[in-house]
């Protein structure tokens, strides 16, 4: 059985014993106090920008609060295990997404399943990350890149946020189809890679587009190109690197998630205010200023986009041979 339809079968499992869940008074009066909002990053990353822009409209939607609690470490794991073994009441949400997917493959032997023990919520939104350089890096396009790297294999270093997150997988998937030989520098978060480049101590990053687009606008950062299919309207004069090496494509998806058997009423409510949020138009205009395209729909939709993301993932791993640190 692939690995893509052992996790439908999981998710079509999780989705009925919710849908089977007693209706409970209390879900008329949700949320009758703070939510707490659970990132697997520290703070400052894109997991934090969506956090809150999520927070305060909720708090201005039902006059409560949404906090966000930052659990950083083990690449995300240590925020999704406590949400896993959370109450499923409502109150404890993760905000997850690609880098959660990508874990399935990378950490086989945790104590809980996130395909299994986290029920899809909502999806929030996809991004485009960027291939980024310290602007006295001599290459100043995708092309003059490849053929830098390979004129000097094994002396370009490639920043991560983590082993195995978006930003190097991104990279990992770059070398693979490109050939090149670049060495991998894993860091705590976006902020800390960012500060290594700024200061030329790495040489190239895929980081998100949100978390980097201010130092790309300022000329603190060269974007060489985005990692999505399509030019990104944030940046309409950067290509895309399908452009040169095609096929290519990566990016991040971002979503809520609870643990599973929370009540299908509170999912089905939660699902829906997300969408509103994705649908307000001050919202849309804060995502279109920092690169992100909304991701609308069911809870189901978005389950079945992570179980994408993990069969797609896996393949990568597997083949770059990445191991968890």
């Amino acid at each position: 059985m692939t690995l893509a339809r052992r996790r439908f079968l999981q998710l079509a499992g999780t989705a009925a014993t919710a849908a089977g869940a007693p209706a409970m008074a209390w879900a008329e009066t949700y949320p009758a106090w703070p939510v707490r909002l659970i990132s697997g990053f520290p703070a400052g990353g894109t997991f934090d920008i969506l956090a809150h822009m999520l927070s305060e409209w909720m708090a201005v939607r039902y006059n409560q609060t949404l906090v966000l609690e930052n659990r950083p470490g083990a690449a995300s794991n240590i925020a999704a295990a406590a949400v896993a073994h959370a109450a499923p009441d409502g109150y404890t949400l993760l905000i997850d997404g690609s880098a959660n997917a990508i874990n399935e493959t990378l950490y086989p032997n945790l104590d809980f399943d996130f395909l299994r023990d986290i029920a899809p919520v909502a999806g929030l939104v996809s991004i485009s990350n960027v291939m980024e350089v310290n602007p006295s890096f001599p290459a100043k396009t995708v092309p003059e890149f490849i053929a830098y790297a390979k004129a000097n294999p094994g002396k370009i270093n490639f920043a991560s946020s983590g082993v195995g997150s978006t930003s190097h997988v991104s990279a990992e998937l770059f070398r693979m189809m490109t050939g090149i030989d670049i060495v991998h520098v894993a860091y705590h978060g976006s902020m800390a890679a960012i500060t290594d480049l700024l200061g030329g101590r790495v040489q190239v990053y895929f980081d998100n587009l949100p978390t980097s687009i201010s130092f790309i606008q300022s000329g603190k950062l060269r974007a060489l190109a985005v990692t999505a299919a399509v030019r990104q309207q944030v940046l309409p004069d950067v290509p895309t690197i399908g452009e040169f090496v095609p096929g290519y494509e990566t990016g991040g998806t971002y979503g809520i998630g609870a643990p599973k058997d929370t009540p299908a009423e509170i999912v089905d409510l939660l699902n829906s205010e997300i969408n509103d949020f994705l649908a307000d138009a001050a919202v849309g205009k804060k995502f279109a200023a920092s690169g992100f395209t909304p991701l609308p729909g069911s809870a189901a939709a978005f389950g079945k986009l992570m179980i994408a993301e993990a069969d797609k993932w896996a393949k990568v791993i597997e083949f770059a041979g990445i191991k968890a640190q």
